[in-house]
């Protein structure tokens, strides 16, 4: 009984420990996560924030191939945080129950997780904790009906610049008015002038050419310390979210498509296009270009003469 009663007042970690099911699962973790917010049914607890403490364990399904160390193969601990928060945005509530089974819906939704321990602990309203914690699992999730989910994902501009763009005196004022706009930004570039290596192989060649993409994309970056070189999609959800200018390295994300590009990096403007319907962008501005011959996405053409390049 003393072995049951000290079980339940550890981190929920050790509680999957002790209860998991057969065949192993790994964990990832979330501990003392404190957020700010207003919650409570009580009227004093209404008009003021209150310290709420999150502690979370998600059992996730053991990968079957070697991780390579791939950020976009894992549950990233972000998506954990992030269904703290997308909770918490959609409305004022009254309980922590209802805010724990929302968290847990939004994970395990997520395709890697199994399991998951949500705890919530209100650290103001006494002289301890005082809380709630519960465990579901995918089986739970199936045997309720589903509820619509609001579209809570970014919607970026994509921008692409020419190297003439890149080397302008006006790219600072572009950033800035960029930086100014609601949803989030993702710069696109193309090779250098300069001539790279030729590889007489088709699929070699393409590895080359998007390393050039790749090598200018870290040009870019030198210019402005706003621009930051991403190539993986874990890494734009982060940033697009934390209102991050990130400059896209295609070779990853092009190259790890199921159903890639039909175009290649001596068409960089497609490529943008191609992007910029992958990651379901509002819009695509090219500066110093004309629009793809086929785009999926609304192009705004920014005129390189009118732009001072």
């Amino acid at each position: 009984m003393s072995h049951e009663i000290r079980l339940a007042f550890e981190h929920p970690a050790a509680r999957a420990s002790a209860t998991a099911p057969d065949g192993p699962l790994d964990r990832i973790s979330l501990r003392d996560h404190v957020v700010s917010v207003e919650i409570g049914a009580f009227q004093a607890e209404r008009g003021t924030t209150q310290r709420i403490c999150f502690n979370v364990v998600v059992e996730v399904r053991p990968m079957a191939d070697a991780l390579d160390d791939d950020v976009d193969r894992i549950l990233s601990y972000d998506r954990v945080t992030e269904a703290i928060s997308a909770a918490l945005a959609e409305e004022r509530l009254n309980l922590l129950e209802t805010l724990a089974e929302r968290i847990a819906e939004r994970i395990l939704f997520e395709p890697q997780a199994v399991r998951t321990f949500v705890r919530i602990e209100k650290l103001d309203r006494g002289p301890g904790a005082l809380g709630v914690e519960i465990v579901r699992s995918v089986d739970d999730l199936r045997s309720k009906p589903a509820s619509p989910k609001p579209d809570t994902a970014p919607h970026p501009h994509v921008v692409f610049l020419t190297n003439a763009a890149v080397r302008s005196g006006n790219l600072g004022r572009w950033l800035d008015q960029l930086e100014a706009r609601a949803e989030p930004v993702i710069l696109c570039v193309g090779r250098p002038d300069t001539p790279g290596p030729v590889t007489g192989h088709r699929m070699t060649q393409r590895r080359v050419d998007l390393l050039a993409i790749e090598q200018n994309a870290w040009v870019l970056a030198g210019r402005d310390d706003r621009c930051v070189v991403v190539a993986t999609r874990t890494e734009l959800d982060w940033a697009m979210k934390h209102g991050q200018i990130s400059v896209w390295a295609p070779s990853k994300i092009v190259l790890d498509a199921v159903d890639g590009p039909t175009v290649g990096p001596d068409r960089p403007v497609d490529l943008a296009a191609w992007f910029a319907g992958q990651i379901e962008a509002s819009d695509l501005m090219l500066i110093g270009e004309g629009p793809p011959a086929a785009c999926r996405v609304p192009v705004i053409l920014q005129d390189i003469a009118r732009s001072g390049l």
